[in-house]
């Protein structure tokens, strides 16, 4: 029998869920867009919830549970005030498709129209190449457009945990080959 779980197409490390939880407590409930370029270049950008206009073609990466701590795993999708939609323009997806999103927070200004620029920190997409499994698995489930949004269609609700410790956990450093040389620091 083969293992038929979906992996999520977002994971965010403990830092930038209580940056998150930290945003929410003084701007409402947010959403986050996935940057194509531009202005900010390819960065993630987090707005009160509704404050961007998501366009029909774009797609949900997930929705973030700003209940769960790291590892943890919880039934059934958040209330709208716990879940932060991530959103990325549908060309651009096409792109990542074989890519899950890791957003994790760094020290450093955020864009001037993000809203953790005034905080001393600032959102970063990493990602992780999905196995051929994963890419199979994946295949076989419905995306949520922002269309379907507005007609009210929401994502299955991820069965693996959606918080990691570090960037690392989500998307580990392949091991130093032998010949590799050292690195002092």
């Amino acid at each position: 029998m083969t293992d038929t779980t979906t992996p999520g197409r977002i994971v965010a490390t403990a830092g930038a869920v209580d940056l998150l939880r930290r945003l929410r407590a003084a701007h409402g409930p947010l959403m986050m867009h996935q940057s194509g370029g531009c202005c900010d270049g390819s960065a993630p950008m987090c707005y009160p919830a509704g404050e961007f206009i998501v366009g029909d073609r774009d797609v949900l990466v997930g929705l973030l549970d700003l209940r769960l701590g790291v590892g943890e795993v919880r039934a059934g999708l958040p209330p709208d005030a716990d879940a932060v939609p991530v959103w990325i323009s549908g060309p651009q997806f096409e792109v990542w498709k074989h890519t899950q999103l890791v957003l994790d927070v760094v020290p450093g200004r955020g864009s001037g129209f993000s809203l953790e620029a005034p905080e001393g920190m600032r959102f970063l997409s990493r990602a992780r190449a999905f196995a051929p499994a994963e890419i199979d698995a994946l295949a076989d489930g419905d995306l949520v457009t922002g269309e379907g949004w507005a007609s009210g269609s929401r994502p299955v609700p991820p069965t693996e945990p959606q918080v990691v410790a570090e960037a690392a956990d989500a998307c580990p450093v392949p091991a130093r080959g032998g010949n590799a040389p050292a690195i002092d620091s």
